[in-house]
């Protein structure tokens, strides 16, 4: 087992925020008074591109990851106010991809190649006020993490596009520490592009629910034995599946590029899964993953489909699907 500890106390020296207000229409525009429909993010000049969101525990602070330079982005979901939370090249960060918050609010970054051929950190916890709790490098070589769920013993479960592993992290008695957890090599087939991503517990709280989206296919990790096995998903197609949200037992997909919502009922122990129907997205988004905020789904748009992204840089609010 790898580790790289930082001390609790360490503090980011951070910037003055840059804060964008949600415009004028867009919150008009909301389902419900004070409800914007969409949150302006801060980008670069030459262009931003992001993909990770999470939530708080109280539903009233949202975290957006940008993968041009790996600045952290911080919104307040009822007023609509954004700002650069984190700066770009904070704590070795030069991207970032999944992001969630646990039920101390603490952040955990996901690092996508971050840490591929050098020796930066692979991941980021941070606290609530910002305080870097810890940067850890994985314990394999050529690790791209995707995204992260917390799982009920409190750890937090990262996915690797590289290769079929889960990596766990957890704090205990004030260290911090990485593991990989599971290793479905000889379950799973590795194929081009990106693997394992989005990621979820099942309702249950028994298993981890995990994407692969170049193959459209989920997958259940059993969280006692680590196990893999393939979730039947009968004739539902979930090619380009990315982000996931699991409302009870209603599974919404997020089908990046095919820019559709696919939605299903799994079942509590995550073994199968019904189609129950998909939602068009914006022709002109590609969003990339999501979460429920005070009953909407909040989806980062990627603008993955441009080559020089050019603002507005958004996450846009819809209702949970159906």
């Amino acid at each position: 087992m790898r580790r790289l500890l930082v001390p609790a106390a360490t503090v980011l020296g951070l910037t003055l925020p840059v804060l964008v207000a949600a415009a004028p229409s867009a919150a008009a525009s909301g389902d419900g008074p004070g409800r914007p429909a969409s949150y302006q993010l801060a980008g670069d000049a030459g262009g931003s591109k992001f993909e990770g969101i999470g939530v708080d525990p109280r539903e009233r602070t949202f975290y957006v990851s940008e993968i041009t330079g790996g600045e952290i982005h911080r919104g307040d979901v009822r007023s609509g106010a954004t700002e650069e939370w984190l700066p770009e090249g904070a704590d070795g960060r030069s991207t970032a991809r999944g992001i969630t918050t646990d039920e101390d609010g603490r952040i955990y970054i996901a690092g996508g190649p971050n840490g591929l051929n050098n020796d930066r950190p692979d991941l980021w916890v941070y606290a609530p006020d910002g305080a870097l709790l810890a940067a850890l490098r994985v314990d394999v070589p050529d690790a791209f993490l995707n995204d992260v769920t917390i799982g009920p013993d409190g750890a937090a479960y990262f996915t690797n596009s590289d290769a079929p592993q889960v990596f766990r992290v957890g704090e205990e008695h004030g260290e911090w520490t990485v593991s990989t957890w599971a290793d479905a090599t000889g379950t799973i087939t590795r194929q081009e592009g990106f693997n394992l991503g989005g990621i979820v517990v099942s309702p249950n709280r028994r298993a981890l629910v995990v994407a692969q989206g170049n193959a459209g296919l989920l997958w259940r990790f059993d969280l006692r034995t680590g196990k893999a096995t393939r979730i039947d998903t009968g004739d539902a197609d979930l090619g380009d599946a990315d982000g996931l949200v699991l409302h009870g037992c209603r599974l919404t997909v997020i089908r990046n590029f095919s820019r559709v919502l696919t939605t299903l009922r799994l079942d509590p122990d995550a073994r199968t899964a019904d189609l129950l129907g998909g939602t068009p997205t914006d022709p002109t988004r590609v969003f990339t993953t999501g979460k429920e905020a005070r009953g909407r789904l909040l989806l980062v748009d990627s603008k993955f489909d441009e080559q020089v992204a050019v603002p507005p840089y958004e996450v846009v609010a819809v209702p949970l699907p159906r």
